[in-house]
């Protein structure tokens, strides 16, 4: 898959753009859109990488993303950390299921 196809798969592709740039409280709904969404590390890798200054993405707001680029300025790609971490993290729950399941069946 390429890089530009996660757009196509995001759960906001159908609600109007003016839910996902607001202000104030509801940011909250807007970012409970993302919880759900398959393509939410894309999103947010994207918004990171090109430095999207306005509305939400991948769940997080712009004053989030400011906050995160300020706390981590030697990344260098988003897109690759995330990706590393998901990765990572899958490892990681499948281990676990696969203890749980042998100890379960000992």
């Amino acid at each position: 898959m390429r890089d530009a196809d996660w757009g196509r798969r995001g759960l906001c592709r159908t609600a109007p753009p003016d839910e996902l740039f607001v202000q104030g409280a509801a940011q909250n709904r807007a970012k409970a859109l993302c919880s759900g969404c398959p393509v939410r590390t894309e999103c947010l890798a994207y918004a990171l990488d090109e430095r999207i200054g306005h509305g939400i993405w991948g769940g997080m707001t712009e004053r989030e993303r400011r906050a995160l680029l300020r706390r981590r300025p030697s990344v260098t790609s988003w897109r690759h950390l995330l990706h590393a971490a998901q990765l990572r993290h899958a490892q990681a729950v499948t281990g676990q299921t696969a203890t749980v399941a042998s100890r379960s069946a000992g």
